[in-house]
């Protein structure tokens, strides 16, 4: 047999459950860690409940994501998940799904291992969303998500310090209020609310332009030019005011996109 046949009969097995994102839908991914708990509390001894090393790997790990070489907007980042906003008229590989979640993967792995100087794994999903309130609701879902683990993880790592077992603490956590998990740190002497808002809302890390100083050879002048630069965000807002957040994002770029 031809190879030029061989290929063609046997690609279809690798090809014939190819899905893509639709037209004009806006695409999120969302990267996980993959035993990360073992990797985080049992191998690596970062600091409990949250830790400033370990954040800033994440962080780091967004920022690669951002120009791996796909047009991302936005990227957010809590506790080990990440989370990145496509530009609407992002169409590389194709929009093939299986392609965005395997390289994203691949990515964020070796990104994260560099950086930790051990194997760390990710996985990688696609949200497909009709419309800019379902992409802001998304990631208000992810910020609220944050708020409640950073809530959780304060009382369960409290309970710890008190001498209590991983199966005591999670139970005692477990079905408690809001009201009251904030009430039994304040009794710990822990107020909730003077945590980093990082802690509680997770990192955002999104394109921004700056003013540069130029230098046009033919005029032999300094001229100011347009650059970009990733922009790192520590203190995001919550509820509704996040949303507005991540609408002004999108609104930005599409005026970009009409205008340019």
């Amino acid at each position: 047999m031809k190879f030029d046949d061989l290929d063609k009969r046997m690609r279809v097995f690798e090809t014939s459950h190819d899905f893509c994102v639709l037209p004009n839908m806006y695409m999120v991914a969302r990267i996980d860690g993959r035993g990360f708990t073992k990797l985080t509390k049992e191998k690596h001894n970062f600091q409990k409940p949250f830790d400033e090393t370990f954040r800033d790997y994440m962080v780091e790990t967004v920022k690669h994501l951002l120009t791996c070489g796909f047009n991302i907007i936005y990227g957010y980042t809590e506790s080990d998940e990440i989370s990145l906003l496509f530009d609407f008229h992002e169409n590389t590989f194709s929009r093939k799904i299986r392609k965005y979640n395997s390289v994203l993967a691949g990515e964020a792995s070796a990104k994260f291992s560099l950086l930790l100087g051990d194997l760390a794994t990710f996985d990688c999903r696609i949200s497909q969303l009709p419309g800019k309130q379902d992409v802001a609701d998304y990631f208000r879902w992810r910020n609220e998500d944050a708020h409640r683990n950073a809530l959780n993880a304060h009382c369960y790592w409290m309970l710890r310090e008190q001498g209590k077992s991983a199966i005591k603490a999670t139970k005692e956590v477990k079905g408690k209020s809001v009201a009251f998990k904030n009430e039994w740190l304040f009794q710990y002497g822990i107020n909730f609310n003077d945590i980093p808002n990082w802690q509680k809302r997770g990192v955002g890390v999104y394109w921004e332009d700056y003013e540069k100083l130029g230098w046009n050879p033919i005029k032999a002048e300094k001229v100011p030019t347009i650059r970009r630069q990733l922009s790192v965000e520590m203190n995001l807002p919550m509820g509704d005011a996040y949303n507005e957040f991540v609408m002004d994002i999108l609104n930005v770029k599409e005026n970009i996109v009409l205008n340019g």
